[in-house]
């Protein structure tokens, strides 16, 4: 983990859901500093929450769907709007396929070889370059 001097970064969050050879992103409707990328869903944490509970808001929150939590697999900082934050990524597994689009234009199943082709969030091609470097990417 990067040390980071000065404020206190903001916890964010992102879930990464698997099938098979597949994980989900989803694409960010226009209007957001991250408008129209596609990301791994999650959010910021709000202060009374943990990290595992500000992931299961957050995508009951903009899909309509509960998850499972299972291990953090990587954490690193990003800056959005001047504003320092601290990414953790978390596995999740989906307990419903009825995603409601609340926040999102478009959720794709994507390779990992192809994720590299679309347009992300910086802070998540951070993860797609964990997902790269590790066994987990090629589970």
């Amino acid at each position: 983990m990067k040390q980071q001097s000065g404020p206190i970064p903001r916890i964010s969050t992102a879930g990464i859901a698997r099938r098979k050879d597949k994980f989900l992103v989803a694409l960010r409707k226009p209007g957001t500093s991250i408008g129209e990328s596609w990301e791994f869903p999650g959010g910021k944490k709000r202060d009374s929450e943990t990290p595992q509970q500000s992931l299961k808001r957050e995508f009951f929150e903009e899909f309509s769907i509960d998850i499972l939590l299972g291990e953090k697999h990587c954490s690193d900082q990003f800056v959005n709007r001047d504003q320092v934050y601290e990414l953790s990524a978390y596995t999740v597994r989906l307990i419903s396929d009825a995603f409601v689009l609340n926040e999102h234009q478009e959720i794709r199943w994507v390779s990992l070889n192809d994720l590299k082709h679309l347009p992300m969030a910086d802070s998540d091609k951070k993860i797609v370059r964990f997902l790269r470097n590790t066994k987990f990417g090629s589970q």
